[in-house]
Order: structure tokens, then C-alpha cells, then sequence
């Protein structure tokens, strides 16, 4: 157990910094600068002082400072947000789009997992074939056309929630469930087809031989099985729940991270672009290996076969 943590942990640290190279890379080749492009003309020889004063004249030393106060979780400053650092940034931004994305998380695991398990059980039948038309609309329709039906049917007409905005509980539910949709249609799919796998499994019809009721046959044996596929997908979804709602965000005016990755990148801003994709990336990482430990607590099988 311990050989496999570290394993784990000394993969995790290889990716971050695959990541970090690949990301600075592409950011020094991005044409422009963040001084330059501002709103104020800048004369040529103030630029060239700005960008001495940030190392960004030399990409050999920005690489090893940022990189050294990455580890440190100093992301140094934001050349668009004068007078906020990147890690100011994301601490405030952050927690937004976590309490966001773990709540749209929710919502789909409690909405999609009975829907794929008694879309299964009833297969070819009516609830089955709506649910399969539901799942593939949900997968299909974009965000901001399913946000902006959502406010215009319950903040404009109904009156039930606001229109936009964070700070408080009703500010929370519609925003979530926009972006809940896609993941709960995604995840019924995956439980109705690894339900249906296992239901014509041989340990099905033997514990059906022995007499056990349907329901225990359903939820004990067979849902542990089909869950599997879902816990897999459950890692990478959460992450990307929580930092990529940029639309989301935008529609229902939720002051997230997920508009900053697409700022940052439009303003040029080293720092934030780097950070935040750096952000993204150890969530991303970190979800996964949470993935793995409960994959050995619900299948003890896979804790054997890890290295």
C-alpha cells in the first residue's frame, strides 16, 4: 500500500511538471505582450523595462522562477489584475467553482444513477426508450441554451430563484443543474449499459437460481458491478466540473476560475495562464487518485493488480 502512494505520488509530481513544460512552451510562443497590448501606449523602452523586471526577457529564468514559486504556491503577480497576484486569484475564484462543481456532481450522480439503473432493469420499455431520448439531449444541448431556459422558466416566470449572481443558497440550484445536465445524461448512459453487461452475467442467473430477491440481485450484486464505469468517469468529471464551467459561469454571473482561463489567455497573462492550467491540472490528477482508492474499496480485486 505504501510502495503503490508513492507510485502514485512521484507519477502525479512527473505529470505536473510535463504539464508546467508543455504550458510554457506554448505560452512564450504566443505572439503579443501583456504590456504592449494594454490600454495605455507604452513607449518601447518601458516595456522592455517591465519585462526585464519580470525575467519575461529572458524565458530560461521566468521558467525557474515561476516554477520555484509554484512549489511554494506563489504564482507571482497578474500583469492584467494590477493589484492582485495569480494566487490571490485563485484563492478567491477557486472555492466558487469547487462548491459549484461538486454540487453539479452531485445532482448527477443522484439523478443519473437510478435513472440508468431502472432504465435497465425496464429495458426497451417506455421509461427506458424517454430516458435514452432525455440522456441524449442532455449530452447534446449546450450549456448556455440550457442555463438561459433555466432562468427563463424559473428566476423570469416562476420567480423560484435569481437570475444570476453568488453569495447565497438560491443563488446555487440553477446554475448547478445547467451544469449537471451533461454529466447526469453521461452517467445514466454509463450505468444503463454496465447494468445491462452485468445483468447477463453467469453470477446473475446463479443468484437468481438460489432465490434472492430482485431487488438484492439489482442493487448488490449487480449495480456494484455496473458502478465501476461510473467511479471511473467520476474522477475526470469532477475536475472539469469545477474548473471548466467557464459558460456556466458566464450566464448565470458566478465569479469562478473557469472565466480566467479564457481571460488569461486573451490578455496574454503569463502568470495566470500558467497557474491556472497548473490548478486545473493537480485537481484533475488528484481526482483520480481518489478514483483509485475507491476502486480498491469497491472492487478489493483491482488493489492486487496495482503496481
Amino acid at each position: 500500500m505504501i510502495s503503490t502512494a508513492i507510485h502514485r505520488l512521484i507519477t502525479a509530481t512527473a505529470t505536473l511538471f510535463c504539464v508546467y513544460v508543455v504550458t510554457f512552451l506554448m505560452v512564450i510562443v504566443i505572439p503579443g505582450n501583456p504590456f504592449a497590448s494594454s490600454e495605455r501606449n507604452m513607449p518601447p523602452e518601458v516595456v522592455r523595462a517591465l519585462e526585464a523586471r519580470y525575467q519575461m526577457d529572458d524565458n530560461l529564468q521566468y521558467f525557474g522562477q515561476f516554477l520555484a514559486g509554484a512549489i511554494r504556491f506563489d504564482f507571482g503577480p497578474s500583469f492584467q489584475y494590477k493589484d492582485w497576484t495569480c494566487t490571490q486569484i485563485i484563492a478567491q475564484t477557486l472555492p466558487v467553482s469547487i462548491t459549484l462543481g461538486l454540487s453539479a456532481i452531485l445532482i448527477a450522480v443522484l439523478v443519473g444513477i437510478p435513472i440508468g439503473v431502472y432504465s435497465a432493469v425496464r429495458r426497451d420499455g417506455w421509461f427506458d426508450l424517454t430516458t435514452l431520448g432525455f440522456a441524449l439531449l442532455g449530452v447534446s444541448l449546450p450549456t448556455f441554451v440550457a442555463g438561459s431556459l433555466l432562468i427563463t422558466a424559473f428566476a423570469i416566470h416562476l420567480h423560484l430563484f435569481p437570475v444570476g449572481g453568488w453569495g447565497t443558497l438560491p443563488h446555487l440550484p440553477l446554475p448547478a443543474l445547467a451544469l449537471a445536465l451533461p454529466f447526469t445524461a453521461y452517467i445514466a448512459r454509463l450505468t444503463r449499459i454496465g447494468m445491462l453487461d452485468a445483468l447477463g452475467s453467469d453470477f446473475v442467473r446463479t443468484a437468481v437460481a438460489k432465490g434472492l430477491p430482485r431487488s438484492a440481485v439489482v442493487w448488490r450484486h449487480v449495480f456494484k458491478h455496473a458502478f465501476l464505469s461510473v467511479l471511473s468517469y467520476l474522477g475526470p468529471a469532477a475536475a472539469q466540473a469545477m474548473t471548466g464551467s467557464f459558460v456556466v459561469e458566464k450566464v448565470f454571473s458566478v465569479p469562478g476560475i473557469g472565466r480566467h482561463f479564457v481571460d488569461s489567455a486573451l490578455n496574454l497573462d503569463r502568470g495566470l495562464i500558467m497557474s491556472t492550467v497548473l490548478v486545473y491540472a493537480a485537481i484533475l490528477i488528484l481526482f483520480n487518485m481518489i478514483v483509485d482508492a475507491l476502486y480498491t474499496v469497491v472492487d478489493p480485486r483491482t488493489a492486487e493488480a496495482a503496481p
